[in-house]
């Protein structure tokens, strides 16, 4: 009886790592979205015309297309569940506490993977101290298509993280070093 209690202990404690990278990202791009929605909403105090309806409407598919499906759905979540599978098969201390900065690729990658999260992230900031710029209603435009993008991010990248431990067929590069 001991045995299966210690099996089980230990099969947890291997995927706790993979359940806190995944939790962690989508936890950092709800956040993101959660403190963006006020700005949105905001924008809805000024006065629309019909060329700032059209302008939502299509910044919104725009990032629905480039940053929800381009982005995240064909690129960033299978990554991010390939890392945290590798993660649960292979438990490291420091890995697992740094999960979601390991799913995201931050380290323990290939080179090129490092450089572009990192690229990636300081183009992200530079975008958001542009969009802090912006008056209203086209931020709060910005901020509705933005929105939109990371919640379908967060999605997808629920729906790798259940597809990697749950599907026969999940062969997605985890981008690890040689």
């Amino acid at each position: 009886m001991e045995n299966r209690y210690t099996f089980k202990a230990i099969a947890i404690k291997t995927k706790f790592g993979a359940i806190w990278g995944i939790a962690g990202v989508v936890l950092l791009l709800g956040s993101a979205a959660y403190r963006l929605c006020p700005l949105f909403v905001d924008s809805f105090n000024q006065h629309y015309h019909w060329y700032h309806w059209l302008s939502l409407v299509i910044f919104i598919i725009f990032m629905i297309y480039y940053e929800g499906i381009k982005g995240f759905q064909r690129s960033f979540s299978p990554r991010v569940a390939a890392r945290a599978k590798h993660l649960a098969q292979n438990p490291t201390v420091s890995h697992t506490i740094l999960a979601p900065l390991f799913c995201m690729g931050y380290f323990h990658a290939t080179k090129k993977r490092i450089i572009s999260s990192t690229v990636l992230t300081c183009v992200i900031l530079l975008l958001i101290f542009i969009t802090a710029q912006l008056t209203q209603p086209w931020r709060g435009i910005v901020d509705a298509g933005v929105v939109t993008g990371l919640l379908w991010g967060a999605a997808s990248t629920l729906y790798y993280g259940f597809s990697a431990f749950y599907s026969n067929e999940f062969a997605y590069s985890a981008d690890l070093p040689n």
